[in-house]
């Protein structure tokens, strides 16, 4: 994953330092900073609100695609539904399966899908660029599925 080389890019692009950021997702400087030099991986719902900040697809920023925008990209508050188990169920996999994959538990899928616990940054990750599947879409963000080539 480098999407702190991402984030860092938008910042400047936008003419903002870190201190700006931090203050956006209500965190400190200090904590901001080990997010874009990733020494500390970023929760996703810091992410989703740095992106939904930017109107930047979590797809560019995880260097998924060079496209910075979807169309309709719904921000982190009107986001209802999780299509993980949607994208999972039409192309036959199973919990247990895709747990193993990610070397994580089938509970955690589980929980993931039923919407009982955010999923984590590197696994969103690791999901999107196994199956070439779009973040954004799997979180909601977007209504149709869009399949990768990165």
């Amino acid at each position: 994953m480098n999407y702190g080389i991402y984030m860092k890019k938008i910042r400047i692009l936008n003419d903002k330092n870190q201190i700006d950021i931090a203050k956006i997702l209500n965190i400190s400087a200090y904590t901001y900073s080990h997010y874009e030099t990733q020494d500390a991986i970023i929760p996703l719902k810091h992410l989703i609100k740095f992106c939904d900040y930017f109107k930047v697809s979590l797809d560019f920023i995880f260097n998924f695609t060079d496209k910075m925008k979807y169309k309709n990209l719904k921000n982190y508050e009107t986001i209802t539904k999780n299509n993980l188990k949607v994208y999972r169920k039409l192309n036959n996999i199973t919990q247990k399966q895709l747990a193993k994959e990610l070397n994580i538990t089938q509970s955690a899928i589980s929980e993931y899908e039923k919407g009982h616990k955010m999923i984590s940054t590197p696994v969103l990750y690791s999901i999107c660029q196994k199956y070439h599947i779009s973040a954004d879409y799997l979180l909601g963000r977007i209504e149709e599925p869009i399949l990768l080539s990165k």
